[in-house]
């Protein structure tokens, strides 16, 4: 287990896997504050923590409704 470990670059994944909390964290706020939602809200916020990265895009692109 301790091979498996040291042998993933984490210089490259860390990053990344930041970005994409910071943009669930972002969606989730954004879904919070939201009146209106294209769709309940409680399937937005199930599809943006339990979808990782597609989640968020897609609130962003299809849930959000435009004022």
């Amino acid at each position: 287990m301790e091979n498996i470990l040291s042998s993933i670059p984490w210089a490259i994944i860390a990053p990344i896997l930041v970005l994409q909390f910071i943009l669930m964290v972002v969606a989730l706020i954004s879904c919070i504050r939201q009146e209106e939602t294209n769709g309940p809200k409680w399937l937005w916020v199930v599809l943006i923590i339990f979808i990782n990265l597609l989640g968020p895009i897609l609130y962003f692109v299809i849930g959000r409704r435009q004022n």
